[in-house]
């Protein structure tokens, strides 16, 4: 953080007063910037992931399977992904603060019309469109627009930071609200929801600023001041250009593809389906749910690790080691279920924990290695194609249930779909590390 200066103040008009120092803050505001962006994405990560907890409690009390419910889950992920590139944009033209106030409310107002509904396509229209467009404009898209604009210096940490708390959501929301649904329903559990999604924006009106010059400073570890972000025509357009530019660049097709299947393998399947496959096995729901907080400790921990280590070492290297080990580990879980805590599931815990969304930081780093200023635009399309992925397996994993009667065959897919990532991201660092990525 930046240490106590005294800069000179201009002498005063009358003679000769000695000029008197003036001080500059102690802490850059950015980090106040990130403190209060970490309050914003733990609790967005914590709202998307309450339909994997009411899976089991809407097909006891509606008689809905498992297929339709997940189709629901399944429009919410297509949506965070799909709008995360558009929020990008909307936030260069019409600041972060609106944006995100207007999002957390819409996530409020479809968790709370969640307790009227009596039909499938109402759980679709409030958790999978309304509670996925909010939640997606707060995707990862944010966090490389906050990490991007305020600091020149540690962006890989601030972008595992700001990553990792997807996980601390869970961490924070999964156990309660586990224990809502279990022990008063699940509408208690979604007017949780909603009322807090309106709290945080609290926060953010009161303390969110948009760019390091309305503070009077420069972006952390930055010598002079960055050119302002493009505001010029509309925020669909701009975010269109990009993506046509983008389309051109071999370099984006490999990391789409290689982040679809991180989203298939992490939120699509795992934070989707964790619980009730281990409910399948006798654990019950509450225990489960607290293994998948467990695993947001780790990602914690492995998701700003990865963000350290992403200023360090090549990110191409990273991403080949995080999706061979996943893969690894996702072969192995059908195994290691049972009805009560044993140490293979708690090592599969914590050895997924830290590689669950450890893929971030090198994936944004690589985007702005290849992209430039567009980095946020491009790797909200990035996250599209990630939250494409996680919605076609949500979907898929639901409808493999039903069929099969376990979800066996869809941990041994996601291990495989991980070793096509792996090649994905081997091609990557054979089209070139260095500058604009080669045309397709």
């Amino acid at each position: 953080m930046k240490e106590l200066e005294l800069t000179p103040a201009p002498a005063a008009d009358r003679g000769g007063d000695p000029p008197r120092p003036r001080r500059t803050p102690r802490v850059h505001y950015g980090w106040i910037v990130v403190a209060v962006s970490l309050v914003v994405l733990i609790g967005s990560a914590g709202f998307r992931s309450t339909p994997s907890l009411m899976m089991d409690a809407l097909h006891d009390e509606f008689g809905w399977s498992r297929a339709t419910i997940s189709s629901a889950v399944s429009v919410n992920l297509a949506l965070y992904g799909l709008t995360a590139p558009f929020a990008a944009a909307l936030m260069d033209r019409f600041g972060v603060r609106p944006v995100v106030v207007c999002a957390l409310l819409t996530i409020s107002t479809g968790a709370g019309l969640t307790m009227l509904m009596t039909h499938p396509w109402q759980l679709i229209l409030c958790w999978g469109v309304l509670v996925g467009l909010g939640s997606g404009s707060m995707a990862g898209a944010f966090a490389t627009t906050i990490s991007g604009r305020w600091f020149e210096a540690r962006q890989g940490l601030v972008t595992g930071v700001l990553t990792a708390a997807g996980a601390a959501g869970n961490l924070v929301f999964m156990p309660v609200l586990a224990a809502l649904v279990e022990r008063h329903g699940w509408r208690t559990a979604v007017v949780v929801v909603s009322l807090c999604a309106t709290a945080v924006a609290v926060p953010v009106l009161l303390l969110m600023r948009e760019h390091p010059s309305d503070v009077g400073q420069l972006p952390y570890g930055a010598t002079s001041a960055p050119p302002p972000p493009a505001t010029d025509g509309s925020a669909v357009a701009r975010s269109l250009r990009v993506l046509r530019g983008a389309l051109r660049v071999r370099a984006f097709w490999l990391l789409a593809g290689s982040f679809a299947i991180c989203g298939a393998t992490t939120v699509g399947l795992v934070g989707t389906h964790f619980i009730p496959a281990a409910h399948d096995h006798g654990m019950p729901v509450t225990t489960g749910a607290s293994l998948l907080a467990l695993i947001g400790v780790f990602d914690v921990v492995g998701t700003i690790a990865s963000g350290w280590f992403t200023d360090r070492f090549e990110p191409v290297r990273l991403l080949v080691v995080y999706y061979a080990l996943r893969g690894l580990s996702l072969a192995c879980l059908p195994a290691l279920f049972g009805e009560s805590l044993r140490p293979p599931i708690l090592a599969f815990v914590i050895f997924y924990g830290l590689d669950w969304v450890a893929t971030v930081p090198p994936t944004v780093a690589l985007c702005r290695r290849h992209f430039g200023p567009d980095a946020p635009i491009v790797f909200g399309w990035v996250l599209a194609a990630h939250q494409v992925g996680a919605a076609a397996v949500a979907g898929l994993a639901g409808l493999a249930r039903d069929s099969f009667g376990d979800y066996d065959s869809t941990w041994y897919a996601a291990g495989a779909l991980c070793a096509v990532a792996v090649g994905c991201c081997l091609a990557l660092r054979r089209a070139g590390t260095g500058g604009v990525g080669a045309p397709v």
